[in-house]
Order: C-alpha cells, then sequence, then structure tokens
C-alpha cells in the first residue's frame, strides 16, 4: 500500500486524466485518429499533448525543459522504491533516450507512439498516426492551445483540495 501522499498523487492523476479525456477539445483532436485507432485515440492525443507541452513557449525554453527532464528523472529515482519493478526497467530507457525532453521533436513522438503500439493489445501500427499527426499538427496546437490552460486551473485546484 502507498503512503497518503503518494495515494493523493495517484487520485490526483486521474482526475487529470479523465478531465483531459472529457475535455471538448481533447474530443476535437481525437476525432482526427478516430477513425483509425478508435479508443487508442486517447492516449494518442496523451502523447502528442506532450509534444505541444514541450514545445509551449509560455512554459518552457530549451535548457528549462531540459532541466525539467533531468530533475524529473533524478526526482523518480531518488524514490524509485515506490514505483513498480516493471516501470524502473522502463525508466533507464527513458532517461538514457530523454524522452521527456524528446517529446519535443517530431521523431521522439515517433518513437513514442510505437512504444503505444508495442504494448497496445489492439494497435498494430502507428505510422498512420505519426502522419495524421504531422498533417494535423497546426489542428492538434490548437486543441492544445485551447485546452491547456484548462486544465492547468483544474490540476491546481484539485490540488488544494487534496492538500487541505
Amino acid at each position: 500500500m502507498f503512503s497518503g501522499n503518494i495515494q493523493k498523487g495517484i487520485v490526483l492523476h486521474r482526475q487529470i486524466d479523465d478531465f483531459t479525456d472529457s475535455h471538448p477539445y481533447t474530443k476535437k483532436a481525437m476525432e482526427v485518429f478516430r477513425p483509425n485507432y478508435r479508443l487508442y485515440s486517447a492516449p494518442i492525443m496523451d502523447i502528442l499533448f506532450d509534444h505541444f507541452l514541450a514545445n509551449d513557449v509560455q512554459l518552457f525554453t530549451d535548457d528549462s525543459l531540459r532541466e525539467f527532464s533531468q530533475k524529473t528523472y533524478r526526482h523518480l529515482e531518488d524514490h524509485s522504491v515506490h514505483l513498480p519493478a516493471r516501470f524502473i526497467h522502463v525508466l533507464a530507457y527513458m532517461k538514457a533516450e530523454d524522452w521527456l525532453y524528446n517529446y519535443k521533436y517530431a521523431e521522439g513522438i515517433r518513437k513514442s507512439l510505437y512504444g503505444l503500439a508495442r504494448r497496445a493489445t489492439y494497435m498494430s501500427e502507428t505510422d498512420t498516426a505519426y502522419h495524421l499527426f504531422l498533417e494535423h499538427h497546426d489542428h492538434l496546437n490548437e486543441c492544445y492551445q485551447k485546452f491547456f490552460p484548462d486544465v492547468n486551473q483544474f490540476a491546481k485546484q484539485k490540488f488544494e483540495e487534496l492538500v487541505l
């Protein structure tokens, strides 16, 4: 069983996921992928929103994104006793290939989509998703820009409720 703070973090993460998946602009963005990937359009959008987040100049410079990614890996390693054994193995690859920083680049997204397909039961290819991402990049970015302020406010509110 996890400590109280970790349990609260898990609850917060699930609330943010639910908010994200039900947000009108996330749904609008998922429509690009739904015909080919149905239920996998939600995890695809999770990955793509990470791309737009990594490129959000209101939040990150190139240096601050790199610093953020390295700090995150150190934090995860420092608290690895609380992480599932299966994730510890993934964390080594994540850090070595700097996944968080490389979400900034289309090639990082291509690799992440490929990783999703490897883990997914009913998703055999990602070339189509990657090409749709490139083709609809501006539209998907617009959806992110309209979605992110809402999820940011929601996360802050839910965090405050959990820590009080």
